[in-house]
């Protein structure tokens, strides 16, 4: 994981993933994942994690703490799948300076 971690606190605060259960079960984000993916989201995770955070606050275990820190680990390598819909650039275009179209003619793509 790239990010630091404290040995007795959680990836995220408890109430992070509380929020995400309720964004991810929220009548809006269940109609875009089916427009976008055509599949319900599936929220059983976010809930989990709630509520081993919770038992982690209480009791912080080695068993609770890996279980949280794969949960993590598994939601960056799902990110990681998807690849840009842009190339992204390194440098900006040569003639970004100019006005749009300058020198172009309209029907040019480029």
């Amino acid at each position: 994981m790239g990010h630091f971690q404290l040995p007795g606190i959680p990836p995220r605060t408890c109430d992070d993933y509380w929020s995400e259960f309720r964004h991810c079960k929220s009548l809006w984000n269940r109609f875009h994942n089916y427009y976008a993916h055509g599949t319900s989201p599936s929220c059983g995770q976010w809930k989990e994690d709630y509520y081993s955070c919770r038992e982690w606050e209480k009791n912080p275990g080695p068993e609770t703490k890996e279980s949280l820190q794969q949960s993590e680990r598994n939601r960056e390598a799902e990110q990681k799948k998807f690849t840009p819909v842009w190339d992204l650039r390194r440098d900006p275009p040569r003639d970004w300076h100019m006005p749009l179209h300058q020198g172009k003619s309209p029907d040019s793509q480029s």
